[in-house]
């Protein structure tokens, strides 16, 4: 069965205009599409770790800075309390990371690796080195893609405020 599309357009700029909505042409589509191949080709890599996405980038964060307030993970993650909170519960279940109450201010939960969570540090270290092999992608174009994703971050955010 063909969809009848409408009519033709009637001048090259029309034609521009409906080009505009052609799911192939969607820059955000491109990286939600990015996005998803490479959750699944994480799936895959840290299923050995027994650790989500989400849970792997918290393990970095904390591998790369230390102790951490919850809030501040949030802030490096972009991460919101409700979904964050819960992928500590589970961090902290499996024995990764503990969270504990600030001595200066209650209000305030550090958590903290546990030496379970930094045993896991070394056998990590294989996932960005095996994501880079399997992207086919040549060193120099990884970090460029990575600038170039920085700054669209950046200029979004900006257009944001």
């Amino acid at each position: 069965m063909t969809i009848n599309p409408g009519p033709e357009p009637e001048s090259e700029t029309e034609a521009r205009s409906a080009d505009l909505l052609r799911l192939e042409h969607q820059v955000c589509f491109a990286l939600n599409s990015a996005s998803r191949a490479f959750g699944a080709l994480y799936r895959d890599l840290l299923q050995d770790l027994q650790l989500t996405y989400p849970q792997y980038l918290t393990m970095m964060a904390l591998w790369q800075h230390g102790d951490l307030p919850v809030k501040r993970i949030g802030e490096l993650l972009r991460l919101d309390s409700g979904t964050l909170s819960p992928l500590l519960k589970r961090l902290e279940a499996a024995g990764l990371v503990r969270r504990e109450r600030s001595t200066e201010d209650e209000r305030v939960v550090v958590v903290s690796l546990t030496a379970s969570g930094e045993a896991l540090r070394g056998p990590a270290q294989r996932v960005p080195r095996e994501l880079a092999r399997r992207s086919g992608l040549e060193t120099a174009e990884l970090r460029q893609l990575h600038e170039l994703l920085n700054r669209l971050t950046d200029r979004l955010d900006a257009a944001l405020t």
